[in-house]
Parts: C-alpha cells; structure tokens; sequence
C-alpha cells in the first residue's frame, strides 16, 4: 500500500479508517457525496471498477445478487439490472425489513434502469422481501473503506454489512461458499492486522478496483450466524427484523441470550419483582422468567379489571393472519419475546386473529412496531392498531375485516 496509507503497528480499525478518508480527500479521488469521511467512500473511478465484474464467472452465473445501496456500489446494481439478474438491497439501516427487492418496470429503458441503479430507484422500484421471501443469494457486494489482499475488511464502523450477512446466514440465503465481492479504489487496498478482526467481521473473496481484481483466496471463515451475544437491546430496537430472527433461533433451540440480558439477570433480584416491573412498563424483556412464572393471568384480566374498566385509554391492537395451527400459547410466547406483552389479550383463533389491550397508545404502538415483521406457522402476521377503539378496550369486532 502507499507509504502514507500503511497502518502503523498497533493502529485501531479507526486509525485505518481515517487514514483512507483524509487521503481520498486530500489527494481529490473522493467523489459525491462528500466528504467522505464516516461513509463508505465514493471514488473517482468506482464505476470502472464496478464493470469489471461483469468479467467475473461469479457474476455470470449468479442468479440473485445482494448489493448494499452504497453510491461506489451504484455500477454494479446497474449491471445486474441489465444482466436480468434478481437485485437485492438491505434496507437503509435494516429499519423495515432485511431486503427490497428492485423492480424495474417492464419494457424499462437503459435510462430507466440507470435510475433503479441509484438510490432514487431504490426507493421507487421496490418491493420488500420479508423473511419468508426465500431469497437464494449467489452473490454479494460490499462496500469498504479499507481491505487487505487477504480478504480482511473494514467497513465504515456501524455494523450493518457484517449484520446483513449473518442476518443472511440465519435466514438460509447465503451458504459457507456464496462468494463476497468489494469495490474500493487502489488506494484502499491497505494491510491490516489480522488482530483486528473479529468472528463476526465479514471477509471478501474479490478486491475490484479501477485497474486490478484481486481474487483473495482467503481461508478466514466467513460469520456462520448471528452471534447473539454480541448484539445490544439497542441493536435490537433498531433492527425490528432481528426480534423475529431472534425468535425463530430460539424457538429452534439456539441460544439468544443478548450482550446486555447476562448484566440484567444478575441484577434481578427476584422473578416476581421482574415480572412486575415488566407488566408495569412493558419495556424489559421476561428472558428470565419460564412460562409458569409469568403466570396466565394477564391474558384473563383478573386483578386488572378494575383498572382496565376504569380507565379511558385502553388501545387495542389487531393481530391478524394467524395460521390454523398456531395456538395461543404460541402467540403469548411470542408476546413476552417481543416485550410486547399486553394487559389482555382476546384470542379467536377460528377467524385467525387476536385482539391486545395495552393500557395507552404509546404501548399498543411500541407493540405494534416491536412486532412487525414477526412470523408465526410460516405466516407474517399483520399487526396494526383496532381500527375501532373503544373507551373500555372493547373493540369492534366487525371492523376488522
């Protein structure tokens, strides 16, 4: 790498980035947007370097591509688009799902698809994919702001590409062997310390730059799944897709245990206090607790009714799409999982729905957004606020439809 760009011994992947930005910027290769610095980089040049790929066999016989919606990235979705291929794109920070989908319209002209390309098109010519959308990704495209000649990358610090793909993992859409290609320019391509990665760091088995592609070789397996341990609450809340993820893995017999739960059961005191504490703010989650110590009250409404009945602010939310199959003690499993737990909870299972009495809207929206997404018996239940809401938490069953 270029005497200034190499990494000084016991240099942070922060340094690393640093030094990648000011140079680009200082050196007048950083292109729109700008600066560069905290993205992935755009360079003078990205698109070049994104055609090569269409030289590539991976390209030619991968069928349905992944590319993160990065601006360096924008050659290589308008290539898959003019190939014909399936083009996948995460969701801007993972915020509503995992991928949309780009749908040119049909008889698209070039100009057509070079707009689906940008992140214009992205937003007008998608449709998301849901976890149950059986993607089969061949391919994968990242961004980098640095990566070694080994296949050792560093991304911009937020996470999300090393998510995205185990995020992939866990759904079955990639395999150990799906190839992972990058786009960066020369100068990018630096040493890194082997030191700096971690287990859950994706490694890239392509290096496409405006003059060279680098096949990497590199022998560093690549994450094999969510690591559960590492992800925060805070990871969780703001990535609603991995509540449902978690929960599939869980209902498998993985263990989910989060970063922060190890702390919080320490600091239990007892199951009973977490408990109260917990239908009091719905905010915590009850990994702590069994089933029986959550006890079958709540969905009855015993020693709540009278502060239900009294209170004008009951809101309820409308679950449907719940398959014949699932039972209630599937959905309040699912309840607890998500925090979403709620005062009462009416099940009509023979219309394939549920009704959740929360005891403000604030609640029944956090349950609302806590549950989105979340996939009961192979089906994607619809959750929305009761279209009725009535002072007593009654609802208008004939409104829903």
């Amino acid at each position: 790498c270029p005497p200034q760009l190499c990494p000084p011994p016991g240099a942070s992947k922060q340094d690393v980035r640093e030094k990648v930005w000011d140079h680009l910027e200082a050196s007048g290769l950083a292109d729109f947007p700008r600066p560069v610095h905290r993205r992935i980089p755009n360079f003078k040049g990205s698109h070049q370097a994104c055609c090569s790929i269409k030289e590539l066999d991976v390209f030619d016989r991968a069928r349905e591509i992944k590319v993160d919606p990065d601006k360096p990235l924008e050659g290589v979705r308008l290539a898959a688009l003019q190939a014909r291929k399936t083009l996948l794109v995460p969701t801007p920070r993972l915020r509503t799902g995992l991928f949309n989908k780009i749908v040119p319209p049909s008889g698209a002209t070039k100009e057509i698809l070079r707009i689906c390309a940008t992140s214009q098109g992205i937003k007008e010519y998608s449709v998301p994919v849901g976890l149950d959308g059986k993607a089969r990704v061949d391919l994968v495209v990242v961004g980098s702001v640095a990566v070694s000649e080994k296949g050792w990358r560093i991304g911009k610090g937020e996470g999300y590409a090393d998510m995205e793909y185990a995020m992939m993992v866990s759904m079955g859409a990639v395999q150990a062997d799906t190839p992972v290609i990058t786009i960066v320019h020369d100068c990018q391509v630096v040493d890194i310390a082997e030191e700096l990665l971690g287990d859950h760091d994706l490694t890239v088995d392509y290096i496409l730059t405006p003059t060279r592609t680098i096949k990497t070789n590199c022998k560093r397996p690549k994450p094999q799944g969510i690591i559960w341990h590492k992800v925060s609450y805070e990871m969780l809340e703001k990535i609603p897709i991995l509540k449902s993820l978690r929960y599939r893995e869980k209902q498998a017999g993985k263990d989910v245990t989060l970063q922060d739960e190890r702390s919080d059961l320490a600091n239990a005191s007892t199951p009973a206090a977490l408990n109260e504490k917990a239908m009091a703010e719905n905010t915590r989650p009850q990994a702590a607790m069994g089933s029986a110590q959550i006890g079958q009250h709540y969905v009855e409404s015993d020693s709540l009714s009278p502060r239900l009945e009294g209170s004008g602010t009951i809101t309820t939310v409308y679950v449907g799409n719940i398959p014949p199959s699932v039972r209630v003690s599937e959905l309040k499993c699912a309840l607890r999982e998500f925090r979403a737990t709620p005062l009462r909870l009416n099940w009509q299972g023979a219309q394939h729905r549920a009704f959740l009495d929360y005891k403000d809207k604030a609640t029944a929206e956090s349950a609302v957004s806590s549950l989105k997404g979340l996939s009961l018996g192979g089906n994607t239940l619809r959750v929305e606020l009761a279209k009725n809401q009535r002072n007593k938490g009654q609802v208008e069953i004939n409104s829903q439809k």
